[in-house]
């Protein structure tokens, strides 16, 4: 039987599929679909929208986290620097590029893994903001 949590977690794991495709320009789906899922996603996984999530201050949102299990941190970091990172990209919204930055540096730290395509898009981030 799944829980609650795992669904969550599984419901991270596909947005974070999603995004990664979104930043690495694969899409397969039409863009109408991509917003409907995504709206979706957001809501299920935080109970609000993106809008909500974006207004908040990087430390509310790290809160957020922390009120989730330790082992699931690695995995709502990683989401939320893609999230952030393909947003602040599309938008050239230097607080969202930020945020990326901040999570995805949280997911480094947190999951221990080398993920060079994380560390390639902290520089570009850190270009971005100067």
């Amino acid at each position: 039987m799944i829980t609650d949590k795992e669904f969550t977690l599984r419901l991270i794991r596909q947005l974070t599929q999603a995004l990664e495709k979104l930043i690495l320009d694969k899409p397969e789906e039409s863009l109408m679909q991509k917003e409907l899922d995504f709206e979706t996603l957001m809501r299920d996984i935080f109970k609000f929208d993106f809008t909500t999530l974006s207004a908040k201050s990087k430390e509310e949102i790290i809160e957020i986290v922390n009120e989730r299990q330790e082992r699931d941190h690695k995995d709502y970091y990683e989401m939320l620097g893609n999230l952030f990172y393909f947003t602040g990209r599309g938008q050239k919204n230097n607080d969202f590029l930020d945020k990326a930055k901040t999570f995805y540096e949280l997911y480094l730290q947190t999951s221990g893994i080398f993920a060079l395509p994380v560390i390639n898009r902290i520089s570009e981030i850190k270009k971005a903001l100067e």
